[in-house]
This record gives structure tokens, sequence and C-alpha cells, in this order.
């Protein structure tokens, strides 16, 4: 079995239905989790998990899509098509990135929470309590909050735009708009 094939029919629409489906949730899961750390800690590791599943298809949908490519009639939207498919993985890197980092940093904001309040204190002047302490500090957590809103608006709109262009390469002009399929 190719990866560019499944059951005998090409595997890139398969592909194409999930990605659309799990970058958006990986990146609305991503926002939950920036906006209430206990949402992060109730996930666990299930965020990471998320999104090294969302990149890993989003890999193998662009894969796919070249596979695909090779074996359908060239045309000016197919081009366009194939030449944005790529676009996405970047971004989704940084949503995978951030899906690992986010769960860390409401670790160390909770550890860094309890040594405060427990006998530790008397350790958060140096050493590791000080990086756990900046790293649940404020202005780190509105700059992660503002990198996971452009991260998860910029792959979103990959999304979109990506696949928009998919259809218009599949469909435009292959289908009657009259419920008679053209038949009159």
């Amino acid at each position: 079995m190719s990866i560019g094939l499944f059951n005998g029919l090409p595997s890139h629409p398969l592909f194409v239905h999930s990605a659309v489906v799990l970058v958006p949730l990986t990146a609305l899961a991503l926002l939950v989790c920036v906006l209430w750390p206990s949402a992060a800690r109730r996930l666990g590791w299930a965020l990471p998990v998320l999104g090294a599943l969302t990149l890993a298809l989003v890999v193998l949908t662009t894969e796919s899509g070249e596979w695909l490519e090779e074996r359908v009639r060239e045309t000016a939207l197919v081009e366009e098509h194939a030449e944005m498919g790529s676009d996405l993985t970047p971004w989704v890197i940084a949503l995978f990135v951030l899906t690992v980092a986010v769960p860390l940093l409401g670790r160390a904001g909770s550890r860094w929470g309890r040594e405060r309040s427990g006998a530790a204190e008397s350790s958060t002047e140096g050493g590791t309590s000080a990086v756990i302490r900046r790293a649940s500090s404020v202005p780190v957590r509105v700059a992660v909050l503002v990198l996971a809103l452009v991260v998860a608006v910029g792959a979103g709109v990959e999304v979109y735009r990506i696949g928009d262009s998919g259809a218009k390469a599949v469909w435009q002009g292959r289908f009657s708009k009259s419920e008679t399929g053209g038949k009159e």
C-alpha cells in the first residue's frame, strides 16, 4: 500500500477531511488551555498528543497530495492548490510546539504556586525555582496567549484557503447548479 492509495482510491481526500477537522480542533483546544490553565492540567498530555497527531496528519495530507498531483490532469487550479499545500506545515509545527509548551508552563505555574505557599519558599531565590517563577509570570503568559492566538488564527486561515482552492480544483465547472443535473 502506498501513501497515495487507500483501498484502491486516492487517500488524499481522506487525509484532507481529517486535517480540516483536527487543525481547528487543536487550535481551539490550545486556546482553551492557554486561557484556562486548569483545562490544560485536566487535559494533561492529551493536548500534545492531539498536536502531534495533527502534525502527522498534515504531513500525510501534503505527501498524499503531492502523489495525487502527479496523477491528475494539470490545470491552473490544481497547480495553485498544490503550491499552497505546504503552506500549512509551518503553522501546524508552531501549533504542535505550543501544544507541548502550554502544559509545561501550566505545570511550572502550579509547581511555583505550591513552592510559594509551602516550606520551599526559601528556595525560590535561585536555580530551578527562579526559572519556574519566570516561566509562569504574567508577561510570559500574555506572550504565549498572543502567540497562540496568532498561530491558531493563521492555521485556521491556511486550512480555509487551501481547502477552498482544493474544492475549486476538484469541483469548479463539474456540476450542474440546477436539480435536473443539466438535463432539460
